[in-house]
């Protein structure tokens, strides 16, 4: 089942193994992939999730493609295909830094801190054709980089944030109000 495990399962503790490179492409790693995108996108406010969230201690994270769609201000165009990044590594971050409020995570729900990123950073990785690429951003997809390389080495951003804040049950339950109709409005009502 593909469902998003939550701390403090042990998967999301463990240093992830990086994927042959010969098994991009089999029918394990498709599966796994499939599985990924199945999670993040019953989730109106995922922008990214990572192997480890499913249980899966592969170097593997997805960013939706929505993400590539605000960043080009694509509102209404064709909509843009998730981000696969497989045995991503981080090559280059931006000695500037900033601290991020309301950095959270879809394994550690409805807690939200502030935490230090670079405000640039560069991602090597292979996509699911196998195929090598580099990929730089800044802003939101530097600090979507910098999270989910963080959950491949077993690292969550509760670790390292500050201001550590739990939802209020009446805001999680405005939160999933506002959740669903963002949903419905995109035709991703589950």
């Amino acid at each position: 089942m593909c469902t998003i495990v939550t701390e403090p399962n042990k998967a999301l503790r463990t240093v992830a193994i990086p994927v042959a490179t010969e098994a991009i492409t089999s029918d394990e790693i498709k599966g796994v992939i499939a599985c990924m995108q199945k999670a993040l996108h019953r989730e109106p406010d995922g922008v990214a999730i990572a192997a480890p969230q499913i249980g899966k201690t592969l170097r593997i994270f997805i960013i939706a493609g929505f993400v590539f769609d605000l960043k080009r201000k694509n509102v209404g165009g064709v909509k843009s295909p998730d981000r696969i990044f497989i045995n991503p590594e981080i090559t280059k971050r931006s000695k500037e830094t900033k601290w991020v409020p309301g950095e959270g995570c879809l394994s550690v729900r409805w807690v939200y801190g502030t935490v230090q990123r670079s405000k640039q950073a560069t991602v090597r990785a292979y996509d699911q054709n196998g195929k090598k690429f580099t990929l730089s951003g800044s802003g939101l997809l530097a600090q979507i980089f910098q999270h989910e390389c963080d959950h491949l080495d077993g690292v969550l951003f509760i670790d390292h944030a500050k201001d550590i804040r739990p939802m209020t049950e009446e805001e999680i339950a405005d939160y999933k109000k506002e959740l669903k109709e963002i949903a419905e409005r995109d035709g991703r009502a589950s």
